[in-house]
């Protein structure tokens, strides 16, 4: 005969149970609530630290002494790709401006020779140092919203590359070609290369030129000087200027001309066309006809604008720019400062 009776015992004993875990579940939420309000209290009491309900609902807390603000932006992980040994690489007066427009920053430093490094060098094709790599939540703030076309992407990650933007260069990791066209004097397995971005209507450059000579008579064949072109658009004879300059090098005179042309900027300068840069060619020897042909038909604008492209792959916006070997020098530095660069690299 069958029973109920072990089923209703078993009904009720499963009954049980769920009472019991729900008494369990409702203690266990009331704890925590309760848990939650001694937190507040307790942090507002002591002054140390916020509870969630008071990070949800302000942007602006204040705590022992310092003030937390809230940010719409995610947090951005950067590594900053350095070398510890070179000065001029600090990346701080980079990062205090970054964080500027991307508060929320999150850093971590790269050392260029260890595996990493020379991983994001080569995957980024980093040219100078410190270099910067963000995560992908950079996508999230205003700074890429404005910048994005700065950014390189590649697997995830963000290089921008400071300088685009202008800020200084601590060190470059490679040195512009030199090229069979290159304007160039010396010998070419010299030890100590000088690599020259000018501009014949720069000041600067004129200033410098002479402080250039004397260092190349005095070093001869221990450097290998080559010129490269770098006619600013503020000069509006510049461009001209290097073309005849290509032409006067193509007949052997490039020093003689370069230097005349220097010492006659003020002259030059205030001409349009190219008779100018004509007349001053009958003056060294060169066949008038032929470098008349060359600077009309404009042989090497070719040359110069591909020197111009090299020159903003390594950001050198300005004149004279010059590489000692991979020491890079901004501007008109002067004679001794030129002669240390040199005998630094002579002395390695």
């Amino acid at each position: 005969m069958e029973t109920l009776f072990p089923d209703k015992i078993e009904k009720t004993e499963t009954e049980k149970e769920k009472v019991k875990n729900l008494s369990a579940l409702a203690i266990l939420l009331a704890g925590l609530f309760l848990g939650s309000l001694f937190v507040d209290f307790a942090q507002l009491t002591v002054g140390r630290g916020f509870s969630r309900g008071a990070v949800k609902n302000y942007d602006l807390l204040e705590t022992g002494g310092k003030t937390w603000v809230a940010y719409n932006d995610p947090k951005v992980a950067v590594q900053v790709v350095t070398d510890r040994s070179c000065a001029e690489c600090d990346p701080s007066e980079a990062l205090l401006w970054l964080r500027r427009v991307v508060p929320t920053l999150e850093v971590s430093s790269v050392e260029s020779d260890s595996y990493l490094g020379k991983l994001l060098i080569e995957r980024f094709d980093i040219v100078s140092l410190p270099a910067f790599i963000f995560s992908d939540s950079v996508i999230g703030t205003d700074f890429y919203t404005q910048a994005s076309s700065l950014f390189v992407t590649e697997s995830g990650s963000y290089f921008f590359d400071m300088g685009k933007i202008g800020l200084p260069v601590g060190k470059y990791l490679k040195l512009p070609e030199i090229d069979d066209d290159d304007i160039m004097a010396g010998a070419k397995d010299a030890k100590v290369k000088i690599i020259e971005f000018s501009d014949f209507q720069c000041p600067y450059c004129k200033a410098f030129q002479a402080d250039l000579n004397q260092a190349r008579k005095e070093y001869g064949d221990k450097i290998l000087f080559v010129y490269k072109h770098l006619p600013l658009s503020i000069h509006p004879q510049a461009n001209n200027a290097a073309l005849s300059v290509s032409c006067a090098n193509e007949q052997g005179k490039f020093q003689a001309y370069a230097d005349n042309l220097f010492v006659k900027q003020d002259e030059w300068a205030k001409t349009t066309g190219t008779q100018k840069f004509k007349d001053y060619a009958w003056r060294y020897g060169m066949n008038g006809r032929e470098f008349a042909k060359c600077l009309d038909t404009k042989k090497y604008q070719y040359k110069v604008d591909a020197d111009k492209t090299q020159a903003a792959s390594f950001f050198i916006s300005g004149t004279p720019g010059t590489f000692v070997n991979g020491t890079f020098l901004s501007g008109a530095v002067g004679l001794d400062a030129l002669k240390a660069a040199i005998d630094a690299e002579l002395a390695k």
